[in-house]
């Protein structure tokens, strides 16, 4: 059971980060609302958090586990820190020249990503100032990076999955007592971002002192480590982060509908990062290093058993978690955000959007699932293959949606941009499965279709119980602030109960939920 509570515990300490980071949105909502510069605050802050992604937390990582998983395996701790230290030497070098690349070509970047804000001169310099201040942050969050993947290499989860709490308290701090410093400037916000990138290297620091392994910095182009750490990754650039490469598009195509759109997609996406963060991303932390370790063991069986219990997982709580979001949408909104300058209109726009996003959560939470089996393989290429795909139909369905909704300007067209997403993410799932089957020859398990049945079961239960819910109490958008809070408080609670009532009921029981056991066999060779 010990990826189950590796898992468990990840998701844990995530609940705490997406807590906080649900307080950093409610503060940010009430205290800027959405308005245009809100939304240049959040083109400015989405772009260094995409490179992040790529730099960090995307195709770093997925590179320089199973590589560092390898050396590790072969028990020389000189070729490790050899290893590590080359990768950090090279990591630091190349973020630098990306941020001072951005911070000197931040108008340029903000006319690729912002064009709609080329008819708002004030908007468009401001977010040309903003992304000067929050480059920096790509560098600062770029090493945390490479500290938590050393740590979650070596089993010590806690740590990495805390410190995003860190980065939400600097930006409630930045809103609070900052802004009211700076006239209630949104700039405030930038320089929270770069405070937040500082505070989450120094506490990952600290936990690599303490085992031990803090890297030093030094740079070799020749290193074969480093080399093919670096070589995995480039492929990785695109196909480990073709969520965020969605977003992207998203961006560009709301900068040309109404003021808001930035915000209200934002705030959707903040949301939908609840069970994607606590699971999703839980999962695949840890499930790379133990997929690595199969591979290097030549323990194929062992391999497509635990992918196939990540995708149960991953179907487990993501097929609920959508269906509740979707009827949800608007008492969430409503109660997480709809204070200060948030207005009901803000809340139903928001809504919208997150009911078009959520029907694409199962397909997000099992590509995140899906594209380590290929990382864990060194094989970087073929998550490339799905995610030129994903993104081309994506832009295809952003133009296909949003454009007649844009050009008779329906209010709401935004949405069109989370349902494109949502599609897209549909389709990344289902093309990295397929290539996996190919590939792979990965097969599922015997059970799933006892298993799809009892969850499907077990949602419509939950979904009748919420749909009668909501017809009683009626619109959230009018009830007060104390109502909506603890109406949800006992909502949220009774659908989750329902809903793993109806799966024991069902005759589902924690044993189904055990992961393959390691096979005890030597490497080959």
């Amino acid at each position: 059971m010990r990826l189950l509570r590796s898992t468990l515990l990840f998701s844990g300490l995530t609940l705490v980060s997406r807590i906080a980071g649900y307080v950093r949105d409610v503060v940010l909502a009430g205290v800027f609302g959405a308005s245009s510069a809100t939304d240049a605050f959040f083109i400015a802050y989405r772009i260094p958090n995409f490179l992040r992604r790529i730099f960090a937390e995307g195709s770093f990582q997925t590179a320089f586990v199973p590589v560092l998983t390898e050396y590790k395996q072969r028990g020389d701790e000189a070729a490790l820190r050899d290893l590590l230290d080359h990768t950090a030497g090279a990591l630091c070098a190349v973020v630098l020249i990306v941020t001072a690349l951005g911070m000197l070509l931040a108008p340029v970047i903000a006319a690729v990503f912002a064009p709609g804000a080329l008819d708002e001169p004030e908007k468009f310099d401001l977010i040309a100032q903003m992304l000067r201040i929050t480059f920096p942050y790509l560098w600062f969050i770029s090493m945390t990076a490479l500290a938590a993947a050393v740590l979650n290499t070596y089993g010590r989860f806690g740590v990495p999955a805390l410190t995003p709490v860190l980065h939400n308290l600097a930006m409630i701090c930045a809103a609070l007592f900052l802004a009211p410093r700076m006239g209630m400037s949104i700039i405030a916000l930038a320089w929270g971002v770069v405070a937040a990138g500082i505070a989450q290297l120094v506490a990952q620091w600290i936990a690599l002192a303490r085992l031990g392994v803090v890297p030093r910095l030094r740079l070799n182009l020749r290193h074969e480590g480093m080399r093919r750490v670096f070589r995995l990754m480039l492929p990785t650039i695109f196909g480990s982060s073709v969520a965020q490469v969605n977003l992207l598009v998203g961006t560009v195509f709301a900068s040309l509908l109404a003021t808001g759109s930035q915000t209200w997609l934002y705030l959707t996406d903040r949301l939908m990062e609840f069970p994607q963060g606590m699971f999703g991303v839980a999962l695949a932390t840890v499930i790379l290093p133990a997929l690595s370790r199969r591979v290097s063991a030549g323990d194929q069986a062992g391999y497509a058993a635990t992918i196939d219990w990540g995708l149960r997982l991953a179907l487990l709580i993501s097929i609920p978690a959508a269906a509740g979001l979707i009827v949800l949408a608007e008492p969430l909104t409503a109660t997480l955000y709809q204070y200060g300058k948030f207005t009901a209109f803000d809340t139903a726009m928001a809504a919208l959007a997150l009911m078009a996003l959520a029907a694409g959560l199962p397909g997000f939470m099992l590509a995140k699932i899906l594209a380590p089996a290929f990382f864990a393989r060194q094989d970087t290429r073929t998550p490339v293959r799905a995610a030129l795909i994903t993104v081309a139909v994506n832009i295809v369905l952003c133009c296909a949606i949003v454009g007649p909704l844009w050009w008779y300007e329906v209010s709401g067209a935004h949405a069109g941009i989370a349902l494109a997403t949502a599609l897209a993410g549909t389709l990344n799932a289902l093309l990295l499965w397929r290539y996996l089957r190919a590939g792979a020859g990965v097969r599922l398990q015997p059970g799933w279709p006892a298993f799809l049945l009892r969850i499907l079961l077990a949602v419509v239960v939950m979904v009748a119980l919420l749909w009668l819910v909501r017809r009683g109490i009626g619109p959230w958008t009018t009830l007060a602030a104390a109502d909506r809070v603890m109406h949800l408080a006992w909502v949220v609670p009774a659908a989750v109960l329902a809903y793993a009532l109806v799966l024991l009921g069902a005759g589902l029981r924690p044993r189904h939920l055990r992961e393959p056991l390691a096979e005890k066999a030597t490497p080959p060779g």
